[in-house]
Parts: C-alpha cells; sequence; structure tokens
C-alpha cells in the first residue's frame, strides 16, 4: 500500500496537476492538506474517475483536508479530538480494509502558529497536544496507523537549507520541536528519516527569492508510523517532479510504502 500526503495549497487551482500525478504516481491512498473548499465545491467526480473513494473535511477559503482512496473509506471522522471549539478544518481519518487487515490514517494539516507571542502560536501548541492525546489514544488500538501531512515543524537543523533562517519562525521554535519529539516518544516512527536520514531531504520551498531553484527547501510534510505499520514499512520518500511544474504548490507529495 502506498499512502502519499501533499499540501496541494488550493486544490482547484492544482486540479489538473493533481489528476496527471494521480494518474502517473497512482498511490493508493493520498491525503491533502489546505484544500481551500467546501465540502461541496471539492473536484470529488474529477477525482473519482480515477477510481478513488473521496471523504473531505472543508471550509471555505483556507484549511481544508481530504483522504482519497482506492480501498473503500470506513469509520470516516472529521475533526480532531479535544476541542469542540475548534471550527478550523485540519484533521480527517479513516480506516481502510486491506490485504485482509485495516490501515488506519490520519491527514492533518498543524497550524502555522506565526507569529511568535500571538495567539496562532498559543493555537498550534495546543493543537499539538490534542495532537498528542489523539495519537496516544489511537496507539492503543495496536493497529496499523499512518498520522501523516503539513506539520509545520521543521524537526531539526538538517531538515533545513538554512536553519539560520528560521530561528524567529513558529516552525523552527523549540515549543514546536519538543512537540514533536513527545510524539515520537510514544512510539511513533517518522518514516523519512527511517529511510533517509541524512541532510538534503526537503518538502516545501517558498515561492519567493528562488527558493526552489537554490533547493532552499525545508522538511515540514511528515508521515509518522505506529510500531504495527513500521513494521511493515518497506519504503519511504519524498517526490519532488510536481513542484518543478507550472504553477506549483510550495509543497511536494511525501510518500510511504507499506507491505499491506
Amino acid at each position: 500500500m502506498r499512502i502519499a500526503t501533499w499540501n496541494i495549497n488550493g486544490v482547484k487551482a492544482r486540479l489538473e496537476s493533481m489528476l496527471t500525478w494521480l494518474r502517473t504516481f497512482e498511490p493508493d491512498v493520498v491525503c491533502l492538506q489546505e484544500i481551500k473548499s467546501v465540502d461541496e465545491g471539492f473536484p470529488a467526480l474529477e477525482i473519482e474517475s480515477l477510481g478513488y473513494n473521496v471523504a473531505v473535511h472543508g471550509q471555505k477559503g483556507f484549511n481544508g483536508v481530504a483522504i482519497l482512496s482506492k480501498l473503500p473509506l470506513e469509520d470516516v471522522r472529521r475533526g480532531l479530538p479535544g476541542d469542540p471549539e475548534d471550527v478550523q478544518s485540519r484533521y480527517i481519518e479513516a480506516v481502510i480494509p486491506a490485504g485482509g487487515r485495516i490501515v488506519r490514517v490520519g491527514g492533518l494539516y498543524l497550524p502555522n502558529g506565526n507569529p511568535i507571542g500571538t495567539e496562532k502560536f498559543a493555537y498550534k501548541l495546543a493543537w499539538l497536544e490534542r495532537l498528542e492525546a489523539h495519537a496516544q489514544a489511537l496507539l492503543k488500538l495496536e493497529e496499523p496507523l499512518v498520522l501523516c501531512g503539513d506539520y509545520n515543524i521543521i524537526p531539526e537543523p538538517q531538515d533545513a537549507k538554512a536553519p539560520a533562517a528560521w530561528v524567529d519562525d513558529a516552525l523552527f521554535q523549540p515549543e514546536s520541536r519538543r512537540a514533536w519529539r513527545r510524539l515520537l516518544a510514544l512510539g511513533l516512527t517518522d518514516a523519512i528519516r527511517a529511510v533517509s536520514p541524512g541532510p538534503g531531504v526537503y518538502t516545501f520551498w517558498d515561492y519567493q527569492a528562488g527558493a526552489w531553484q537554490k533547493d532552499n527547501g525545508i522538511r515540514i510534510d511528515h508521515l509518522l508510523l505506529s510500531p504495527v505499520a513500521a513494521d511493515l514499512l518497506i519504503d519511504a520518500g519524498v517526490d519532488r517532479t510536481p513542484r518543478g511544474w507550472e504553477k506549483p504548490s510550495d509543497h511536494t507529495p511525501v510518500w510511504v510504502d507499506l507491505g499491506v
């Protein structure tokens, strides 16, 4: 089973590129972030024509997440538990039967948190606490679990081409990185780092200052695996190809292959 995650940065603006990528890369499951679309405006028909089932948790103009799957989507849940007052569409989860077992997939779009010292950074840290609690609950199920998406966290200095440029950014703050380490301490495995431990692996390149051309990137899109899923890990990687296309998202897809 190939599971991918991609911050599409506007599903309608990138629709043709996304359909081309789905046809060529042929992932079994895709978690999308920042679809910037309400549920009824999501281009489900075009995606379903390629053989995917679709579940959407949308929001007008910004945020929004979705799961696409060639296999059935069961027990779909929308919204991260822990705060009924939170109306931002940032989390979707589904159970996917495959190979005589099930895989649980959670797609997330973690808050950016900038600027530091504002309610936006406090919201990011509170969201991370809720994610940690939910992950802890899911791990007790002892299922293959993949929590993937745009985490808006640069875990280590090697995850940025120019780490000094990010020291005042919410993505690289000690509090954000500590929250990331707490997730790993639960027993989750960073799929990309399990396969590619060295520097130079990026998933985001800003539109400004020729960042893509200079490979001035950061790694903020992650796939975290439960111990059961980590035992099934075959390979993982970053597909840089779509970032080089015309009018691309500033993120590129990240994927994992599980032996399911």
